[in-house]
């Protein structure tokens, strides 16, 4: 059997994404070998091959690099000392964040305490939508603590972060506000969100006295949604390339601000699973592509207009 994985040979445009075929990895002790049903593609992947930010500069000399940290499937083999799981059950996990990567594989080794179990009543689809992308949205509401009857504004409510974050923000109680296109205005009032289409006017002509800013978008969205906010206000920006100048703006108008990288827990995972599993959280796909298909998966990623999550299916 070969274990097919995608790789980053040198970076750049989606083009330079390849297969290469290495062998099944065993289970090391403490470790469980995954059979990937599918992976999660983030906005990370793409900017990690394209050459930018932290885990590409640390990468650069470890090329060939496997991207990916979501994954979920079922468990091939398991190493001594490993007693979560039996070979068989679904799981799903965060991986590898942030240097080790290695989710877009059919096969990973990963350590059993990064998994979570993935319920009976919860597709893999939705498992390996909720990984990256349901972390940062809990730990991202967590960073401004959230309160009942805030007026909350989310910055792209419809993404692969974003509709997560709005459905946890009006599951606590929050007055939402989000920013999309024309396309997700009905989305996201099916999740209970006020939709504000950003191509009709900018946000702070539309928004005002927000409590809290969750900002997923950067740059001069994230500039421009500062004006939607009353005093005293906190603001959360999760893309790192803009973090700093969104931050210093922020504190010069008074709010308080920070920056964060999402760090893998997998009990916050266990309980988005548990949410589904209830019905009381929906994971979006926008999209699964064929593991031969992940160069048109990151060229729609690029687009940065994808409603939900995209997938690869690694095992076609």
């Amino acid at each position: 059997m070969e274990n097919k994985q995608v790789v980053i040979p040198q970076f750049g445009a989606p083009e330079v994404l390849s297969i290469q075929t290495v062998q099944i990895p065993e289970a090391q002790p403490g470790y469980v070998v995954v059979k990937v049903a599918f992976a999660g593609v983030n906005p990370i992947d793409v900017k990690t091959r394209a050459g930018l930010g932290w885990a590409a500069a640390e990468n650069k000399d470890n090329l060939p690099w496997v991207l990916g940290y979501d994954i979920a499937g079922s468990v091939h083999s398991v190493g001594d000392g490993t007693d979560k799981f039996e070979i068989g059950d679904k799981v799903a996990g965060f991986i590898g964040f942030p240097l080790q990567g290695g989710g877009y594989s059919q096969y990973v080794a990963v350590p059993e305490q990064a998994l979570s179990r993935v319920p009976d009543a919860v597709t893999l689809e939705a498992a390996a939508a909720l990984p990256l992308a349901g972390q940062t949205a809990v730990q991202a509401l967590d960073t401004v603590s959230i309160q009942e009857g805030q007026r909350v504004l989310i910055l792209a409510g419809a993404g692969g972060v974003g509709h997560i974050a709005v459905q946890l923000a009006v599951a606590a109680k929050a007055e939402v506000f989000t920013t999309c296109s024309e396309s997700n205005l009905d989305y996201l009032a099916t999740l209970g969100a006020h939709a504000v289409n950003y191509h009709f006017a900018p946000v702070s002509e539309r928004v005002e006295e927000a409590d809290v800013l969750v900002d997923l978008v950067g740059g001069e969205a994230a500039l421009d949604a500062l004006k939607c906010l009353k005093d005293g206000a906190r603001v959360v920006t999760v893309p790192t390339l803009s973090a700093e100048l969104i931050c210093e703006k922020a504190k010069l108008l008074g709010f308080e601000a920070t920056g964060m990288l999402v760090d893998p827990n997998p009990e916050q995972l266990d309980a988005m699973l548990y949410m589904v599993s209830v019905g009381l959280l929906k994971t979006e796909i926008y999209q699964v592509y064929p593991m031969d298909q992940v160069v048109d998966a990151h060229k729609q990623m690029e687009t940065g207009h994808t409603r939900g999550k995209i997938l690869l299916d690694m095992q076609c």
